[in-house]
């Protein structure tokens, strides 16, 4: 599928609140009255630089009605901790959670912003003994810092991600259990699940995420749908994205246009099902 350039223009968000939720999702804001299926995830979710992303192309499509609460570089503990968006998914027929990298949250190595889960904080006593030789006071974004850590040492940083892995399978089983709905996992991503190895690690998101992890949750989700990007992330570069001259190093890290279709004719229909069975239960 072919697109045009669609303008350096950025674009218009449009950012709204919900009852509950101190952040400010992507507009426009939608009525929270079933039925509705609710969309959690990063910033593919959101829909950075993209002017139709997945959540607006299943409505389009299906005519269900489709709220995003995709927030941009989202680690599970900012949908642990939002109460409003918990009370959401209880009223939607189904969620759909975008699987999300390991190290976008606060573990016992280190802390990263409440809301902007990309921005590191603090290293803790834990993680600056192990890496004696590292100043952590030059790092602002999670990323950056884990590369570091790579480089200095594989066999260390093997040591830290092994145990902020398992923390991560814990919050999300907890996440799970609080989503009060029927759940479709989404994996989207430039990678396979199984594709994770310690050079992968940091460079594909969702970091540190591997087959075994995923496999973990299935079980406590309705279903599982994965989108992998493959060449179309290298052949398209930010063809049909919107954005700023400045933002264009953040559009090249970014799923494009195609993606999004692939994942919404692949949930589509399940949304869609879905919306129609609790229909019919009521």
């Amino acid at each position: 599928m072919a697109f045009e350039r669609l303008g350096s223009n950025p674009l218009e968000y449009l950012p709204c609140e919900y009852p509950g939720s101190k952040l400010k999702f992507r507009g426009p804001q939608r009525k929270l009255q079933a039925p509705y299926a609710a969309f959690l995830g990063g910033t593919d979710t959101y829909g950075k630089f993209i002017e139709q992303p997945y959540p607006a192309l299943i409505e389009a499509r299906t005519g269900v009605k489709c709220v995003n609460f995709g927030w941009p570089n989202a680690g599970v503990d900012v949908y642990l901790n939002d109460i409003g968006v918990l009370m959401a998914t209880a009223n939607s027929a189904v969620t759909i959670l975008q699987v999300p990298c390991v190290t976008n949250m606060t573990n016992r190595f280190y802390s990263v912003h409440p809301r902007r889960n990309d921005r590191f904080l603090e290293a803790s006593g834990t993680l600056r003994a192990i890496y004696g030789e590292v100043d952590f006071t030059e790092f602002h974004f999670v990323r950056h810092m884990l590369e570091r850590l790579q480089k200095v040492s594989e066999e260390r940083f093997a040591t830290v991600i092994e145990e902020i892995q398992t923390a991560w399978i814990s919050r999300m089983q907890l996440l799970l259990q609080k989503i009060d709905s029927k759940v479709i996992l989404l994996w989207m991503s430039a990678r396979k699940p199984e594709e994770h190895t310690a050079q992968t690690r940091v460079e594909y998101d969702p970091i540190c995420v591997s087959r075994q992890m995923v496999e973990t949750l299935r079980p406590m989700a309705e279903q599982m749908i994965e989108v992998v990007a493959g060449d179309a992330i290298k052949t398209e570069g930010t063809k049909g994205m919107r954005f700023s001259e400045l933002e264009t190093p953040a559009a090249q890290e970014v799923l494009g246009p195609t993606v999004h279709y692939q994942v919404a004719e692949a949930l589509g229909p399940l949304v869609e099902g879905m919306v129609q069975e609790t229909k019919k239960a009521r």
